[in-house]
């Protein structure tokens, strides 16, 4: 949001003349420890932090913290925390999504939720740099380019991404930003009435400002799968007003423009060793289509501590894996690897059968597929001919489905089964099988599909594999729950 907000200014008269007063008012953060693009791409984290001031530490207005709908706590947790892949050349843009409840390890603190490495590990700074003799200001400074540094290293760890560049926005910033560009459209399967968040929604397309859409991206109670259904809000979000910020009525409304500048200004900070009007001019030929979000792969979403916490369980090498296939270096087998249609999952059933030796496996994958709103088909041991890899059928090699499938599966193989019939998908499950389960699975002497599931704890993890990329080129707001 931020950089495309700049995007807008860059790419238009207006911005020419205001440019050294863009320059001058905005917040930097320094000392980081971010890399440099050496990889051939600009990596960029971007948060979403609950601070109650706005981006140059000054207090929000008791008529601004009302009109937030977030409540009085003073907090500086990340709840939004977004890894942006932009190549060099300006091409096009990924955004990858991180569950706030994420389990991680975090530098200096251990394993902790990744929304909390920038408030901890800021508030035992700045504990420590009172009681050392430094000024409340100096220890507010010193400790929140602490907590900056820890989400910044934590973000690296899971992900294998070198951190490039940094960005932040808080809640007033959201707010600024969708009311500059006159409201972002949305679109809702079912009404929302949850007290919590303040979304009091009917079901449908309509257009969201101010806090109404605030409330809309911070929901994540009665959603079916909480925060990761929350992420979704998000993204759906940030694609439309992608779409808004790149449209020629944004681009040639100076009013728009003017409300983009300030909101800018006052609400998002940067690293200092970033030049984002620079930046921004290599985007200019950046199109909606071609800026897609996605999310990491999820091992369990009701996973629990030791000591009962409730966090998300993630698989750091799942997650650099899924990573590095969405933004590292091309496959080496290009015939092998699918691409990630936008398709409705639920038009979808796919049918999972298990050729392995890993009892449970057909069961495990087919609920993993459920999660994600897919049809459940025929599920059961593999009666056909050998096969030596797990392998995504279909009755054309063209099909979107079986790519969607295949993509969600942790970048599966496709081949096609001209005895299934069109619009139809089979998942045959081999030996070498690593991607999303629903569950433990126990090992076998023999292909055994009925032998049935087991768990540690008693009960089966949720897992949450990625699904298809939102992207912001879409002609209206994707419908979402």
């Amino acid at each position: 949001m931020t950089v495309l907000s700049v995007l807008a200014l860059v790419v238009t008269g207006f911005a020419w003349r205001s440019i050294d007063s863009l320059r001058n008012n905005l917040a930097t953060a320094g000392g980081l420890g971010l890399g440099g693009s050496a990889d051939g791409a600009v990596d960029i984290l971007m948060v979403g932090t609950d601070s109650r001031t706005d981006a140059h530490g000054n207090p929000l207005s008791q008529e601004e913290l009302d009109s937030l709908r977030a409540g009085e706590e003073v907090a500086s947790n990340t709840d939004t925390i977004v890894l942006i892949r932009v190549p060099n050349d300006g091409s096009s843009a990924t955004a990858i999504s991180i569950p706030r409840d994420s389990y991680v390890d975090v530098p200096g603190i251990g394993k902790s939720k990744i929304n909390a490495a920038y408030g901890a590990t800021k508030e035992t700074e700045r504990l420590k740099l009172v009681e050392g003799g430094s000024t409340d200001k100096e220890a507010e400074e010193q400790s929140t380019e602490s907590g900056r540094e820890a989400l910044i290293e934590s973000v690296a760890e899971l992900t294998g991404i070198t951190v490039d560049h940094y960005a932040e926005v808080g809640l007033l910033g959201f707010v600024l930003l969708t009311n500059a560009v006159g409201g972002v459209d949305v679109c809702l399967n079912e009404p929302v009435d949850e007290d919590l968040s303040g979304a009091h929604f009917p079901a449908g397309e309509q257009s969201l400002k101010g806090a109404d859409a605030l409330s809309f991206v911070r929901q994540r109670h009665d959603l079916p799968r909480g925060d990761l259904d929350r992420i979704v809000r998000q993204q759906v979000f940030m694609a439309s007003l992608v779409g808004k910020v790149l449209s020629a009525k944004t681009l040639s409304d100076p009013g728009k423009l003017n409300e983009l500048s300030a909101a800018v200004q006052r609400s998002v900070v940067l690293d200092d060793d970033w030049d984002i009007i620079e930046f921004a001019t290599q985007l200019q030929d950046l199109a909606g289509g071609k800026v897609q979000f996605e999310t990491i792969p999820v091992a369990d979403l009701n996973g629990m501590t030791d000591y009962g916490e409730s966090i998300v369980e993630v698989d750091p090498k799942a997650v650099k894996k899924y990573v590095t296939g969405l933004v590292g270096e091309e496959p080496s087998d290009a015939e092998n690897t699918t691409t990630t249609p936008d398709i409705d999952t639920s038009t979808v059933t796919v049918d999972v059968a298990n050729a392995s030796d890993i009892g449970g496996l057909a069961t495990g994958v087919s609920d993993a597929l459920t999660a994600l709103g897919y049809g459940q088909g025929e599920v059961g041991n593999y009666t056909g001919t050998s096969v030596s890899s797990t392998t995504v059928f279909a009755h054309s090699a063209d099909d979107d489905s079986a790519k969607a499938v295949a993509s969600a599966l942790g970048g599966l193989p496709t081949d096609t089964d001209s005895t299934l019939p069109e619009g139809s998908v089979r998942v045959v499950l081999s030996d070498d099988y690593d991607g999303p389960t629903s569950a433990e699975t126990t090992s076998t002497s023999g292909s055994a599909e009925t032998a049935g599931t087991s768990s540690a704890s008693g009960t089966s993890p949720t897992p949450a594999p990625p699904g298809p990329p939102i992207d912001a080129g879409s002609s209206g707001p994707r419908c979402v729950n």
